[in-house]
Protein backbone atom coordinates (compact mmCIF):
# COMPACT_ATOMS: atom_id res chain seq x y z
CA UNK A 1 0.00 0.00 0.00
CA UNK A 2 1.44 3.24 -1.21
CA UNK A 3 1.05 6.41 1.42
CA UNK A 4 0.44 9.39 -0.07
CA UNK A 5 1.65 12.64 1.95
CA UNK A 6 -1.07 15.08 1.28
CA UNK A 7 0.54 18.12 3.78
CA UNK A 8 2.25 21.15 1.56
CA UNK A 9 5.55 21.26 1.20
CA UNK A 10 7.55 23.23 4.14
CA UNK A 11 9.51 25.45 1.55
CA UNK A 12 5.60 26.88 0.32
CA UNK A 13 5.52 27.98 4.10
CA UNK A 14 9.06 28.83 4.56
CA UNK A 15 8.45 31.31 1.91
CA UNK A 16 5.69 33.27 3.53
CA UNK A 17 7.81 32.85 6.79
CA UNK A 18 11.45 34.63 5.12
CA UNK A 19 9.14 37.55 3.19
CA UNK A 20 7.63 37.91 7.19
CA UNK A 21 10.58 38.18 8.48
CA UNK A 22 12.33 40.37 6.33
CA UNK A 23 9.35 43.09 6.25
CA UNK A 24 9.46 42.98 10.02
CA UNK A 25 13.02 43.38 10.49
CA UNK A 26 12.94 46.50 8.02
CA UNK A 27 9.57 48.03 9.35
CA UNK A 28 10.15 50.25 12.35
CA UNK A 29 8.02 49.48 15.43
CA UNK A 30 6.11 52.99 15.43
CA UNK A 31 4.86 52.20 11.84
CA UNK A 32 3.14 48.96 12.80
CA UNK A 33 -0.42 49.58 14.01
CA UNK A 34 -0.82 46.28 15.89
CA UNK A 35 1.28 43.69 17.96
CA UNK A 36 3.83 41.31 15.49
CA UNK A 37 1.32 37.99 15.53
CA UNK A 38 -1.79 39.85 14.90
CA UNK A 39 -0.15 41.72 11.88
CA UNK A 40 1.70 39.21 10.65
CA UNK A 41 -0.98 36.71 10.22
CA UNK A 42 -3.54 39.43 8.46
CA UNK A 43 -0.89 41.01 6.23
CA UNK A 44 1.08 37.55 5.24
CA UNK A 45 -1.82 34.95 6.11
CA UNK A 46 0.60 33.16 8.32
CA UNK A 47 -0.88 31.09 11.32
CA UNK A 48 -0.08 31.96 14.54
CA UNK A 49 3.09 29.56 15.32
CA UNK A 50 3.84 30.57 11.51
CA UNK A 51 4.23 34.43 12.76
CA UNK A 52 6.05 33.07 15.98
CA UNK A 53 8.50 31.55 13.45
CA UNK A 54 8.83 34.90 11.79
CA UNK A 55 9.56 36.67 14.83
CA UNK A 56 12.04 35.09 15.48
CA UNK A 57 13.69 35.03 12.02
CA UNK A 58 13.81 38.73 11.91
CA UNK A 59 15.29 38.96 15.15
CA UNK A 60 17.87 36.66 14.32
CA UNK A 61 18.27 39.72 11.15
CA UNK A 62 18.39 42.28 13.41
CA UNK A 63 21.31 40.44 15.47
CA UNK A 64 23.32 39.45 12.22
CA UNK A 65 22.72 43.23 11.38
CA UNK A 66 24.75 44.53 14.72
Amino acid sequence: MTVIDLTPAEHEHSAAIDEAARWLAITPKRQRDKPAVPLLRERFGLTAAEACQAIAAANLILARAV
